[in-house]
Parts: structure tokens; sequence; C-alpha cells
């Protein structure tokens, strides 16, 4: 397992704060959608400098036609991020064009689908989709690795019968980690570290009960003994 840190807090400041309180481990940071759109790739290099060993995940989960989303994710590539998702839902043609796309990189980020988001509960989910969530996900799962995917974004709980549906190499990038039991917020589908080792998660993302906590880096020591612990 290797921990991603979710950079959720409301400023470029406050994340990069964060990550100064983190930086003698080699972790990935998550960027997402606020901290992007405000920030965009100027964050991105403030963070490499503050440790050059960061990994990290661009988590804008590109959802449009085929060759948008192909012409995307060239130009996340060029940004030298590590991950960075797409929506399953985009279909199969989406995922082999982004994949051919990117097949000229000689060194190319590790793309992954999201199959069912966290913050779904199933009576959503399927009013949405009309299945199940563990019958959509690993089907999107299914559909992601034939196309030539690294891996997908799930729930915990998928996440064995994905690797279990595909290949036991086949990544799995889970939120609604709560590591000790903390609080849910807005998540629905949630478990702590030791459930998600058990389940085989390749990352689980944690945010507020790292940012949140009194101590950032002692609460994140305590989650890598167990990440490490293999």
């Amino acid at each position: 397992m290797e921990l991603c840190v979710a950079l959720d807090l409301p400023s470029a400041k406050e994340n990069l704060a964060l990550a100064q309180t983190l930086k003698e481990h080699n972790i990935w940071m998550k960027v997402g959608f606020r901290a992007y759109i405000r920030d965009a790739k100027p964050f991105i290099e403030a963070l490499k400098k503050i440790n050059p060993k960061f990994k990290i995940f661009l988590d804008l989960k590109l959802y449009d036609i085929p060759n948008t989303m192909a012409d995307a994710s060239e130009e996340i590539a060029k940004l030298g991020v590590d991950m960075f998702n797409i929506h399953a839902s985009a279909g199969s043609v989406a995922m082999k064009t982004v994949m051919e796309r990117l097949s000229t990189y000689k060194k190319r980020p590790l793309v992954l689908a999201v199959t069912a988001l966290t913050s779904f509960d199933e009576k959503n989910f399927q009013t949405i989709y009309e299945k199940s969530i563990n019958e959509k996900a690993e089907q999107f799962a299914k559909m992601s690795f034939a196309n030539g995917l690294d891996g997908v974004v799930c729930s915990t709980f998928e996440s064995r019968a994905i690797k279990n549906a595909t290949s036991s190499d086949f990544l799995t990038l889970c939120p609604g980690i709560r590591p000790f039991g903390e609080d849910a917020g807005d998540q629905q589908r949630v478990a702590t570290l030791e459930l998600a080792k058990q389940e085989g998660v390749d990352y689980p993302v944690i945010g507020r009960p790292i940012y949140k906590d009194e101590n950032p880096l002692q609460k994140v020591e305590a989650i890598l003994k167990i990440t490490k612990n293999n």
C-alpha cells in the first residue's frame, strides 16, 4: 500500500504548508478539482520543489467525448504528474483513445478509471446506473482492464472482487478511508486502513483525518506504520 494524501484544504498556502510538514516522507499527493482550477500548474511545481520525490495524482475525473479526453490526457502527461483518472462511464472507446494517445510517451502517467463515487449509497447509485454498486464497479473494472488502463478508483469494499475479476496487479485506489475509524463526513462507503489492507487496496486516499488532525505528521507516520507493514 502507498499512502495518498488528499490536498483538499481551502487555499494553496494551506495545502503547501501541509506538504511542507510531510516533506520527509516520499508519499503521493492528490491534487483535486478545486486545487487545480484555482492554483493550476504552478501548484504542482511548488509541490515538487518541496520534495521532488512526491508523486502527484491529478484527480480531475475526465469525462467528455473520446478525442477531447485524449487531448486533455496529453496535456496532463506534459505536466509531469504520476497518475490521473477518467470516468469509466465515458466508455470503451474513450478509454482506448486515451491509452492510444498516451502510448507515444516514453514515461506516461498511470491512468485509472472511476467506477462508483464513494459518496453514492446503493439507492442513489441504482437510480442512475440501474445496477448495484458491486455489479457496475466490476463491469467498469473489466472494461478498464480490457482497454489497457492501469487500475480503477473504487471503494475498499469493491477492491478484492475487482482484482479477482481482472488481475492482482490491476491497481485499486480507494478514497473514503478513515484510518482509525474517524467520522465519515460526506462519504457513504468508508473503511478503516486495516480493512483496506485486507482487501488489497493499493492506494488509500486520506484527507480530512490527516489535515484536520492536531499533528498531521504524527498521523501520517501512524498510517505509514500500517501501509508499509506488508
